[in-house]
């Protein structure tokens, strides 16, 4: 059985029968360090089949139904929904940990072996030439040899999944997305923790690794008027659609702090976001939040 206080480091003898409840003792370990988990085939898919697959045209559901099957969407911490989710799937072998979500705020950094791809050195040249240090923290190693990064993020930043946009063989894994957990059986092997990091919680991302892992967004239009950078920030805001705010907004006061205009500017953003949903507080959180980014001592 698992451990509850330490993540598996080496592969576990599986007897026949045995994988499931195996995968679920890993995922109410996981759980109990604040981790939201759903169990997983051994294709690394979730388990859970959706309840909508004889309907793949039908509106798009993240659970709103009420029943199980909506991969990620289903990740909970609570034991009770955890088992109740494995029942469902009694073929899972694994589990899966969601990204994105308090109180961790999980980014995966994926290095991937596959093709000859040297994706630790890319990772090492990018951190030379941005200026940043992976912190000690959690490293899952795959059955292909490969190494998944754990690191948190702000709690009001969204980082998007991506697929060697960073470099080859380097993919991310942020808010709707998963990591295959440690412990977990799939047809090619099972995870493990890298030795010496199964103590360790996830590490803070350093903000010269965020700002590369946020979309670049397009050019803020300029003012017509003016052509003020301050002005073309509070535009950019502006044209944010949901599902964005938070970034754009992110993303412009950053940009402020950086032109030391952050707090002329604070206002205006504030008036900005509000006008496209956010509230007054959501927003000035925001702000503070690249304010102590771009104030902070380089990591």
């Amino acid at each position: 059985m698992a451990t509850t206080d330490r993540f598996p480091t080496g592969p576990v003898v599986r007897y026949p029968g045995q994988a499931a409840k195996l995968a679920l003792a890993h995922a109410l370990s996981a759980a109990e360090r604040g981790l939201a988990v759903i169990p997983l085939s051994r294709t690394k898919l979730p388990a859970v089949r959706s309840p909508h697959r004889d309907r793949p045209d039908g509106p798009r559901c993240h659970g709103e139904c009420g029943r199980p099957g909506h991969g990620v969407y289903d990740a909970s911490t609570d034991p009770s929904r955890i088992r109740a989710l494995f029942a469902a799937a009694p073929w899972a072998t694994g589990y899966g940990i969601a990204c994105g979500l308090p109180p961790h705020h999980l980014i995966g950094v994926d290095l991937d072996t596959k093709n000859g791809t040297d994706s630790t050195t890319a990772l090492r040249e990018l951190a030379l030439g941005h200026r940043f240090t992976i912190p000690p923290t959690i490293v899952v190693i795959t059955p292909s040899g490969g190494r998944h990064l754990w690191l948190t993020g702000p709690p009001d930043v969204v980082v998007p999944n991506s697929a060697g946009r960073l470099a080859p063989g380097i993919d991310i894994r942020g808010a709707g997305g998963y990591l295959v957990g440690p412990g977990s059986r799939t047809a090619h092997g099972v995870y493990t923790t890298a030795p010496g990091t199964d103590h360790l919680a996830p590490a803070p991302c350093p903000r010269a690794l965020l700002r590369l892992l946020l979309p670049p967004p397009p050019r803020p239009r300029a003012a017509p008027s003016t052509g003020s950078h301050g002005d073309g920030l509070v535009r950019f805001v502006l044209a944010a659609h949901a599902g964005q705010r938070n970034t754009r907004l992110f993303w412009a006061a950053c940009r402020a702090y950086e032109d030391g205009i952050g707090e002329s500017l604070t206002d205006a953003l504030v008036t900005a976001a509000v006008h496209t949903g956010l509230t007054e507080h959501e927003a000035r959180s925001t702000i503070e939040s690249a304010a102590r980014m771009s104030h902070g001592p380089t990591a």
